[in-house]
């Protein structure tokens, strides 16, 4: 079985602790190791770290290689630049089978997810691998447990062996009402992003549904045969659709599985994401600074300095050297708009 952890994006919606610099799977955001670390630690009593394989920006390679000093250095493998997971897998399968025999199983995970129930989670790949021997593919869906607008999902139909069920459809991140309604439904799952198949299908399935991508890759595993892999692949890479493998493949494939599961999954894609899986105080506050706290409840701090806080409720509030976030708690993934906007008006310093 060989791991692919995507770590190339910049965590925009963790601004301002997430930089360009020191993205959100380099943080130590809910332990004293980073994220990443604690991804591959999760995989290494089932996956040898010489079949752990993580893909990332150039500009990340760096980070890599701090935070995974006993990672092999040639099991990271560089996008030129960050693109969306449809090229980025694709990338990642072409490089993998210049090493691997076409059968071998692939595990796709991302660097910056919380996963509480280890043990559980290392039993659902053993699950994936062997619907992936059958050449499905596969995909792993969280069993809600409110009715989030915030994930995408996946409906699940005719149940095909013991904890798997052919996928109906893929449906967008819902309103309120049919997230509600998903939850009764009984057999909705929040898309986690995590997918499992052979790498002779991958391959396939990028040969049937994305015909440009593979075009694309033959160039590049021409280049990497005549030069080497550090040929530079980018005008090949720029080329790519920036699509998601959900939109690209999955939505597309007949022979998809996914696998229902329930280990303490969370994304924490957001700030307030953070907060609700972090521990709180007697009046329900996430307290990461010196403090002071007059009548105010549901916040979440996370600053170096003495922060005192009076009358408020349910804010955000973050505080590095160069910036300080205060935000309605449930307003704080628009902390992305914030980000663009510091794009448009060129203020690279702060990104």
């Amino acid at each position: 079985m060989i791991a692919l952890i995507m770590a190339g994006g910049i965590g925009s919606r963790f601004w301002p602790l997430s930089r360009e610099s020191n993205p959100k799977q380099f943080l130590k955001i809910v332990s004293e190791k980073s994220m990443i670390q604690m991804t591959v630690e999760r995989l290494l009593p089932k996956i040898r770290i010489d079949d752990i394989y993580i893909v990332t920006s150039a500009s990340q390679t760096k980070l890599v290689k701090k935070h995974l000093p006993d990672l092999p250095e040639e099991n990271i493998i560089i996008e030129p630049f960050g693109m969306n997971t449809a090229p980025c897998i694709a990338l990642s399968a072409e490089y993998l089978a210049r090493k691997y025999d076409s059968s071998e199983k692939m595990i796709v995970l991302a660097a910056d997810h919380l996963i509480k129930n280890t043990r559980e989670f290392l039993r659902t790949l053993e699950i994936a691998v062997e619907a992936a021997e059958k050449d499905f593919l596969v995909t792993f869906g969280i069993k809600p447990n409110y009715p989030a607008t915030g994930y995408g999902y996946i409906e699940a139909g005719r149940k095909i062996a013991d904890e798997m069920f052919v996928v109906k459809q893929f449906k967008e991140k819902p309103d309120l009402k049919t997230a509600e309604r998903f939850l009764q439904a009984g057999n909705f799952f929040w898309n986690s992003g995590m997918f499992a198949w052979k790498l002779e299908t991958i391959l396939k399935a990028y040969h049937n549904y994305l015909p440009e991508v593979s075009g694309l890759l033959e160039q590049i595993s021409r280049k990497w045969k005549k030069i080497g892999i550090q040929a530079d692949i980018s005008e090949e890479y720029a080329r790519m659709p920036k699509l998601p493998v959900d939109i690209g493949i999955m939505e597309k494939a007949e022979k998809r599985i996914v696998i229902p599961v329930d280990y303490g999954w969370s994304d924490v894609g957001s700030w307030k994401a953070l907060y609700d899986i972090s521990a709180k105080d007697k009046n329900e506050n996430v307290l990461k600074a010196e403090n002071i706290v007059l009548e105010s409840n549901g916040n979440y701090v996370n600053s170096r300095k003495l922060v005192t806080l009076i009358g408020v409720e349910n804010l955000v509030v973050v505080e590095t050297d160069d910036a300080i976030l205060i935000s309605a708690r449930d307003k704080s993934e628009d902390v992305k708009k914030v980000v663009n906007i510091l794009k448009e008006k060129k203020l690279q310093k702060y990104l």
